[in-house]
């Protein structure tokens, strides 16, 4: 099924969850919540069952992180300390209401678990606040709240295109009919696996107003990539991909790249690599199934000079690896937040699991060893990280400053913030401008 998605006006849903009064009141509420839970005037209360309480909570929250760092591994890097602080209070406000609730009567049962429940909330508040995830209740809840259509309707049928000669800009010879829609449209499709045979989620289509014009003008694209644990949906909702492409539509008379928010890792957890290995062949997904579905059903500029890759985290490290292994396809980088290196964790557990322990393989795709043999003068590369970022803008400065040895035109930004959506929607939103100019839609 193809579907899209319209946006739904302003209003309560879109107050802030990361700013403002909202977590504030959710911090008061919480602290208060956990400090009933908490205090007893009963000496038993606190010889036995609070300390008892507080015993649990650590040892769940511990064998937490040890599922989540050791066993399960979901993620290439440990949980960060606040996160796991926040679950911590988040699970003493459960235990905390478990233990009392035997002790209180029954009409005050529903007090306890009100309280347990907004100690619950207020950890997952700040945890939400450290990865900016949901920024608004409509970014949570942004799937069931928007209308669909289907891609042939914002498509519509292959028409005359716009002709751009040597030298100008898309924009110099653009001129939009009085008609011009206001807004883009978002669509949600299946890209099959046809070459690769990789199992991927659906993908997400936004096409700029001008797209729905005679005659067509031929847009840049960009390939769109979220991180590991993610799926596309997470552009849609914690992204705002769907504002942020039509207010800079509206500010270049409806021009904007074509957005195809593309899945590499075909489940939540997985972690494929972003490479053709064990694990399943997505280099060969991402660099020849979906441009050539692009290609089928969209009108778009041609020259690898248009065509874009991006991505944030693991999706940043991919834009790199697809930039560098197949630099036919994409000739514009926009790597946000990226790793030195693909990892399971380590880069012998990631060789031995992916490529059976051959490291050769692997240096013959990973990023810095490409490019340490290779050049790419013809190849145009942004690298986005955030200023507090402790772990990964070190490794981003690391690969810039290799791309910058193998010839890329590459420059570097720094952004307020950690590794979070605060760095990674300005690391697309603030670079429009720049992948406009890289790619011939703007001088």
């Amino acid at each position: 099924m193809v579907i899209t998605y319209t946006v739904i006006a302003a209003g309560p849903l879109d107050w802030s969850l990361v700013t403002g009064w909202i977590p504030v009141v959710l911090i008061v509420l919480g602290l208060a919540a956990l400090a009933a839970l908490l205090l007893s005037r009963r000496r038993r209360w606190w010889t036995r069952w609070a300390p008892a309480a507080v015993l649990l909570a650590v040892l769940v929250t511990l064998a937490l992180r040890w599922a989540v760092d050791d066993w399960l591994q979901p993620f290439p890097d440990p949980l960060p300390a606040d996160v796991v602080l926040w679950t911590g209070v988040a699970v003493l406000g459960v235990c905390l209401a478990l233990f009392r609730i035997p002790l209180l009567r029954p009409r005050y049962w529903a007090g306890a678990v009100l309280c347990g429940l907004l100690v619950v909330l207020l950890g997952a508040s700040q945890i939400n606040r450290h990865f900016d995830q949901y920024p608004t209740a409509r970014s949570a809840l942004n799937t069931w709240l928007t209308k669909t259509t289907k891609l042939s309707d914002a498509t519509g049928t292959a028409g005359p295109t716009l002709a751009v000669p040597p030298g100008k800009a898309l924009s110099d010879v653009w001129r939009p009919p009085p008609d011009l829609p206001k807004d883009g449209t978002l669509s949600r499709s299946a890209i099959p696996g046809t070459r690769s045979g990789f199992r991927a989620r659906d993908a997400y289509v936004y096409l700029p107003p001008a797209y729905r014009t005679t005659p067509r003008p031929l847009l840049p694209v960009i390939v769109l990539m979220a991180g590991q644990p993610g799926s596309p949906d997470d552009w849609i909702n914690s992204g705002r991909l769907v504002d942020m492409m039509n207010t800079f539509a509206a500010a270049h008379r409806g021009l904007a790249p074509v957005v195809v928010v593309a899945d590499p890792l075909g489940s939540q957890f997985a972690n494929t690599l972003c490479m053709d290995s064990r694990l399943g062949n997505v280099q060969t997904y991402l660099a020849t199934d979906v441009p050539d579905w692009i290609r089928a059903h969209l009108q778009v500029a041609a020259p690898r000079t248009s065509w874009v890759i991006s991505g944030i985290s693991f999706g940043g490290t991919c834009s790199l690896q697809l930039g560098v292994n197949a630099p036919q396809v994409y000739g514009v980088i926009n790597d946000i937040s990226g790793q030195e290196a693909p990892t399971l964790g380590s880069r012998k557990k990631t060789i031995d699991k992916a490529f059976g322990g051959d490291a050769a393989a692997f240096e013959r795709v990973n990023p810095l060893d490409v490019m340490a043999r290779e050049r790419f003068p013809d190849t145009r590369a942004a690298f986005i990280a955030g200023r507090s970022d402790s772990t990964y803008g070190p490794q981003q400065r690391k690969v810039y400053e290799a791309a910058v040895a193998a010839g890329m035109k590459a420059e570097w930004v720094e952004l307020p913030g950690g590794h979070s959506w605060q760095v990674w929607r300005p690391g697309l939103e603030r670079q429009l401008p720049w992948i406009a100019r890289q790619t011939g839609m703007i001088p």
